[in-house]
């Protein structure tokens, strides 16, 4: 009982500061990005904290997973460098005891990170293209901010107004620049306003100047005018593009099985039994020499981590070209990672090495002639 109580205390305070630390990383990380596609006018501004929350939930699944392993390892290597693990082996407790409070301790958060990735990690990447293809279908007049040069959804347009009434409705010292069928053309106004004329809005402009030119000819064509309009509603955008397959549940990847889905289910899956066959791995690598560096097998184990997820994303675009069978990829990978895993654990367990094992080779007893002869100690 104190063996196991002692353990998971140490395992919570480990994998909790281990869990700040990476998610305040990656909310950082996570905001940068956010405000850059602000800048950008890829979202609106008034959205990014909510990206930046549905990200966040988007990525808890491998944040968890790494916590847990760093939390495991470091937690254990400390045992190891005070010495406290030579307590517990003497008192008969190997490596392969300390799995079970390991997993007791662990199973909530192997559950969450399934749960996640199954089910919130679709969610999360809809709500967040949600948020961007509801700004992109604006028309092109809501994003026009005062003072400011703003791009249009197509990017065919750019619009620039000093000054803007309360409403939204009038602007003064309007400025438009587009290039549409090969031509392009500079318009400036020194009012305008919109109105809605069957369905459509028209932007109005009242004196003003405009030019137009084609690239590659000299030639421009200058004309004013007193009264002007187009018409700025948006278009239409009935014909979404092809969903992309992150963004399907579980469900729907279970009832259309191909290659792309099959490829995503493979990753989807594939996290939660990284995150399980991790524990495992983190007790066998957890081992080390009190008188070498402490950073060293810490630094093997982030290693190991990145190159087992580095194979979760190669396998997804293996699966999807039709290089690998879904079913080969996951006995390969996981059941392979999960025997390596338990091997190594054992050989830790025996203390197994193989310059101990050509030793007792040597040492063992040799029949010559009938007579029983040892080796030479």
């Amino acid at each position: 009982m104190l063996f196991h109580s002692t353990l998971r205390k140490e395992l919570s305070r480990s994998f909790g500061a281990t869990l700040v630390v990476l998610a305040t990383i990656v909310l950082t990380m996570l905001l940068i990005r956010s405000l850059g596609m602000a800048a950008r006018g890829s979202v609106a501004s008034a959205d990014v904290l909510l990206i930046i929350g549905y990200s966040v939930l988007g990525q808890l699944p491998t944040l968890l997973a790494l916590s847990l392993f760093i939390a495991i390892v470091s937690c254990l290597s400390r045992m190891y460098r005070d010495s406290e693990m030579v307590i517990w082996f003497s008192s008969g407790r190997g490596l392969l005891y300390f799995l079970a409070p390991i997993f007791r301790f662990a199973w909530p958060i192997l559950v969450t990170v399934t749960l996640l990735s199954l089910l919130v990690w679709p969610w999360s990447n809809q709500q967040v293209q949600d948020l961007r293809d509801r700004y992109d279908r604006r028309g092109d007049l809501d994003r026009v901010v005062p003072g400011q040069f703003q791009e249009s959804a197509g990017g065919t347009r750019v619009f620039f107004v000093d000054k803007q009434s309360v409403a939204g409705m009038l602007g003064k010292n309007v400025f438009i620049s587009s290039s549409e069928k090969s031509k392009e053309a500079v318009t400036s106004a020194r009012s305008g306003r919109i109105e809605v004329i069957n369905d459509d809005r028209f932007l109005l402009l009242q004196n003003g100047q405009r030019l137009e030119s084609v690239p590659g000819q000299p030639d421009i064509r200058v004309s004013e005018f007193v009264d002007y309009g187009t018409n700025m509603s948006a278009s239409a955008q009935d014909d979404q593009d092809e969903v992309l397959v992150r963004f399907k549940s579980t469900l729907t990847l279970l009832r259309q099985p191909t290659r792309v889905h099959l490829g995503e289910l493979a990753w989807r899956i594939g996290l939660a039994l990284a995150a399980m066959n991790f524990v495992v791995i983190a007790v066998a690598v957890s081992s080390v020499n009190p008188r070498s560096g402490r950073s060293t097998n810490l630094a093997f184990a982030l290693f190991a981590f990145i190159f087992y997820y580095n194979l979760l994303n190669l396998g997804q675009s293996w699966i999807g070209a039709g290089q690998i069978s879904f079913a080969r990829y996951m006995v390969t990978v996981h059941l392979g990672a999960l025997l390596l895993g338990l091997l190594w654990l054992y050989k830790r367990h025996v203390n197994w090495t193989l310059r101990g094992a050509l030793r007792a080779s040597f040492e063992s007893p040799v029949r010559v002639g009938g007579d029983r002869q040892v080796g030479r100690p």
